[in-house]
């Protein structure tokens, strides 16, 4: 899989920092395909300002009305979520999420969805995706900043594709 693949979602943000700082975040991991779906603010100087140098993600970002439109062409989606739901969705934890990224065919696209900062996506909106994922915390305090959540994932996955391209070859 390779990195430009990889499609960082955010549905209905409303804070152009938190825009920003999920730029800065990627970009940090190698991430540049950023998708708004729907964003309830402008791409402004408090979002370039919280990338900090990122500014060719934010520039490069992509727009949907509807999320639908910005999985068109992904294999697999993955929606993220902090909240345990009624409907059973396959789960994946960020680093079983990872692995399957990083097994995927080269020319593969797939998303990674995150909700809005206030309530996350709807069960519509998961009904969308193959996997859910869940970042483990603090039962007591499990409230993550969408760019914090996009940091952790991409992360993982960085991290992961980076062991993979380092393993002595087996013989």
């Amino acid at each position: 899989m390779k990195l430009e693949n990889i499609h960082i979602v955010m549905v209905e943000t409303t804070h152009p920092g938190n825009i920003g700082a999920a730029a800065r975040a990627m970009k940090n991991m190698g991430l540049s395909s950023l998708r708004l779906v729907n964003p309830q603010c402008a791409i402004d100087g408090s979002a370039y300002a919280r990338a900090s140098g990122a500014d060719d993600v934010l520039a490069a970002a992509q727009r949907s009305d509807h999320l639908l439109d910005a999985l068109a062409d992904c294999e697999l989606v993955v929606g993220t979520s902090a909240r345990t739901r009624t409907l059973n969705w396959p789960a994946l934890s960020p680093n079983s999420l990872a692995q399957k990224l990083i097994q995927m065919d080269g020319d593969a696209h797939a998303a990674v969805v995150f909700g809005r900062e206030d309530s996350g996506l709807t069960n519509e909106e998961l009904q969308h995706c193959h996997f859910s994922v869940t970042i483990p915390t603090n039962p007591q305090f499990s409230s993550l900043n969408v760019a914090s959540s996009i940091q952790v994932i991409s992360y993982e996955i960085f991290n992961l594709l980076q062991a993979s391209q380092t393993q002595p070859e087996v013989r």
